[in-house]
């Protein structure tokens, strides 16, 4: 069975596993306290541009995106994102467990524009009974968006404008981080994501890791007490080193960038794959999340011997199918798949 539904169905990168093995039976202080975490942290805050900032390593996602918003939003306050938003459609509730609003705006390919935000934020604040709802606290945005799409240097300086206006945080979820920075006709550093957003993470689970986010606040004290926050929502690690580790082995001589860029030039080609064989894009996407629209039939039949995600159907006999190369997919792999199609 070939398998593309996720960036994160294989293990870590060797140059991961090696510095593990490497060092399994050294004693580290527990929590993240350790040396190898502050250096990978310098590491990562020298690549951000903020080394005066700070950074903190947590086990995943799900608990990245929830720790983080509880940690910045006041108990009355909610959190704006597009509707596809990750936070929104595909994390149970977590947000909302902890008590605060998801707010779902319109967007364009998975990607949140500034007038929308702005035009959203206007309306809400000129009816005279506001103050009975959720107050909007923070803008969330992925890059890449849930489709796949990046937003541009311009795109997310406007967002950070609007959100500096009304007094919002603008964090920016990056789970897929390696891949969004990879991509052709991509604009957007790390240093320019951190001038922007008051927080953003930088995904591991997803970008050559066995496990683990990197949250960085460009500024420091942006969230006090975060530690313990962490802890609260169970995102603390006790063998904190084992993330430590991989970072620093990730953001030593670029290898997050390196590796990411060979999911991106495997998507490239199974997308002209894909094309060259009779289907049609659903989504222009340059990273490794690939959107096709493909008959009921030919579904069912791909599915016998290839994983992948459905993710809408159409009208009529059609759905929308995603395939998502990573950076451990190969030559061969791809060529299983053409022979298939």
């Amino acid at each position: 069975m070939l398998r593309f539904n996720s960036d994160y169905m294989e293990g870590a990168h060797p140059e991961i596993l090696a510095r593990l093995t490497e060092m399994n039976f050294d004693k580290q202080i527990g929590y993240g306290k350790d040396e190898i975490c502050e250096e990978a942290k310098r590491r990562v805050l020298s690549a951000c541009g903020c080394p005066e900032g700070e950074a903190w390593f947590l086990v995943g996602g799900t608990q990245t995106n929830a720790t983080v918003i509880d940690a910045l939003l006041r108990p009355y306050q909610s959190v704006i994102a597009a509707q596809c938003g990750h936070i929104n459609a595909h994390e149970s509730g977590a947000i909302e467990a902890a008590g605060h609003k998801i707010v779902g705006l319109p967007h364009e390919s998975g990607i949140l524009d500034a007038e929308v935000l702005r035009a959203y934020l206007t309306a809400f604040y000129a009816d005279p009974t506001y103050d009975h709802q959720p107050i909007p606290g923070m803008v969330y945005i992925s890059h890449p968006s849930e489709y796949g799409t990046i937003y541009t240097k311009a795109g997310l300086e406007a967002l950070s404008a609007v959100c500096r206006e009304f007094g919002l945080y603008l964090f920016m979820d990056g789970a897929r981080m390696g891949y969004g920075l990879t991509a052709a006709g991509a604009d957007l550093t790390l240093s320019d994501i951190a001038a922007c957003c008051d927080a953003f993470y930088i995904g591991g689970t997803k970008v050559g890791a066995l496990f683990g986010e990197a949250v960085v606040f460009p500024k420091k004290d942006t969230c006090r007490h975060f530690f313990t926050t962490i802890k609260q929502h169970g995102a603390l690690l006790a063998k904190g080193w084992l993330l430590g580790v991989q970072f620093d082995t990730l953001f030593t001589d670029d290898l997050y960038l390196k590796i990411a860029a060979n999911a991106i030039e495997k998507a490239m080609k199974l997308r002209e794959m894909f094309c060259r064989h009779g289907y049609r894009l659903y989504a222009d996407s340059p990273t490794n999340q690939q959107f096709f629209v493909i008959s009921r039939a030919r579904y069912t039949e791909l599915r016998r011997h290839v994983s992948f995600e459905l993710i809408d159907p159409l009208p009529g006999d059609e759905v929308v199918v995603r395939f998502v190369t990573s950076w451990a997919t190969t030559d061969e792999q791809l060529d299983e798949l053409e022979a298939l199609l």
